[in-house]
């Protein structure tokens, strides 16, 4: 019994040692992170300064080893919100792509990955046609809305050591 306990000791610090060795992998700037939008984001119901969450959705790989997990999390910014407005205007939705957390808390900087998405613009529509009926200026341009899901792509803003 003594022998069988001594055994398992052994594996479980085998198997400890095993877990605590740790391995670093260079990722270089300008490594493509694909990501998708977690949540839908509409113009006019978010303002400038609030944060949007992305998934990564394949797994970055650096040398055969996973260096970014699908599933990691990265932060955006909204930089311009302007709603759909009368004579046609049509909605703006601007997101800088800023960070991502790795799991091992490390923060990667993403750089050039900015988000812009615009409705479609009423307003020649609006103006001629309020030549001959006035109602026809509360015509709006139509909503810039970020669906689930939409895909971008951000690349890393600098070489970085990833401890896996």
């Amino acid at each position: 019994m003594k022998k069988i306990l001594m055994l398992i000791e052994i594996v479980a610090c085998s198997s400890v040692a095993v877990a605590q060795e740790k391995k670093e992998v260079t990722i270089k700037a300008g490594t493509i992170v694909p990501l998708e939008a977690v949540n839908a984001v509409r113009a006019s119901k978010v303002h400038v300064g609030q944060s949007v969450d992305f998934r990564v959705t394949r797994d970055v790989l650096v040398d055969g080893e996973v260096a970014i997990p699908s599933g990691t999390l990265a932060k955006g910014t909204v930089y311009e919100a302007q709603c759909n407005s009368w004579w046609g205007t049509k909605g703006r939705l601007g997101i800088k792509l800023r960070n991502l957390t790795t799991a091992n808390g490390e923060v990667l900087y993403l750089t050039g990955s900015d988000v812009n998405i615009t409705g479609k613009n009423r307003t020649p529509l609006s103006v001629v046609t309020f030549i001959f009926v006035w109602p026809c200026c509360f015509i709006h341009g139509s909503r810039a809305e970020m669906p689930v899901g939409y895909e971008v792509d951000a690349e890393l803003a600098s070489t970085a050591t990833v401890t896996l």
